[in-house]
């Protein structure tokens, strides 16, 4: 038997480092500004994760095959120390890769999340409830008008509470179910959640953050590619989770400014 374990270990070893070499699942085309910093930090991290696992996996295999059926009388020998050297020793190994992917990845992360938006971002405010999406353009006063969230009502589409009866700059505000962005132009949204915990993905973007209840969420990012994508929740939020999805669609400058203005008369 230990033969046999030690041949499924190695097949199961190598098909895997093959469908990871040949990226036989892997992310879609990056259309982001940020993606590349992504990309190149998980091929590291793939890279550094995959060399121990290959070692640690042949070398079991090796230990199986060599010592796994033991009726040939051969006297089993102790490890000097015991078995505590070689967990230590695995323990400051896995710990120490993980410190250089943290301390690495952390700059990447941080160039998405802790570097300012550009102050000439397209705002664009988002709400997610169960279970959909809606997105919110300023008018052509370029304001936002103030959330009440003791105003939202679904009946009459009022998703982000807004009250055009006494706030004139929510009178103008563009609500729709999909994201329309113009492509090579820096994005801010603001995400907001009605209930409870949501969140936006979108893989082709390289982005994921969650909506919290209570916290307005700032999130940038530029497009530099047109397409339209879909936008996913990844928190498990209620029965309908599974059908809580938008569009993300990037348009070029002059189409999308056409959209906005048709959307805008509709209003």
């Amino acid at each position: 038997m230990g033969k046999l374990f030690a041949v499924v270990v190695t097949v199961i070893t190598v098909v895997s480092t093959a469908i990871f070499i040949t990226h036989t699942w892997w992310l879609p085309v990056d259309i982001s500004a940020h993606g590349h910093a992504i990309d190149h930090q998980l091929s590291e991290t793939m890279l550094s994760s995959g060399v121990l696992f290959v070692l640690s996996q042949l070398a079991l295999a090796v230990f199986a095959w060599r010592y796994g059926d033991r009726k040939d009388g051969r006297q089993v020998k102790t490890f000097p120390g015991g078995a505590t050297p070689m967990v230590v020793f695995a323990a400051i190994v896995v710990g120490a890769e993980i410190l250089t992917l943290t301390f690495v990845g952390s700059k990447v992360w941080a160039g998405i999340y802790q570097t300012p938006p550009d102050p000439n971002s397209l705002n664009i405010d988002v709400q997610a409830e169960q279970f959909a999406f809606y997105f919110r353009y300023a008018g052509a006063d370029g304001k936002f008008g103030a959330v009440h969230p003791e105003l939202i009502n679904e009946a009459n589409e009022n998703f982000f509470g807004l009250d055009p009866a006494h706030d004139t700059t929510a009178r103008d505000d563009i609500v729709v179910p999909s994201l329309v962005i113009p492509v090579n132009r820096p994005i801010l949204l603001t995400l907001r959640a009605k209930d409870v915990n949501h969140a936006f993905y979108v893989p082709e973007l390289r982005i994921q953050q969650d909506f919290v209840p209570g916290l307005v969420i700032p999130l940038h990012f530029t497009a530099t590619q047109t397409g339209k994508h879909e936008i996913v929740c990844t928190q498990l939020c209620g029965l309908g989770h599974y059908n809580m999805r938008a569009y993300v669609e990037v348009l070029p400058q002059a189409q999308f400014d056409q959209w906005l203005k048709e959307k805008a008369a509709q209003q």
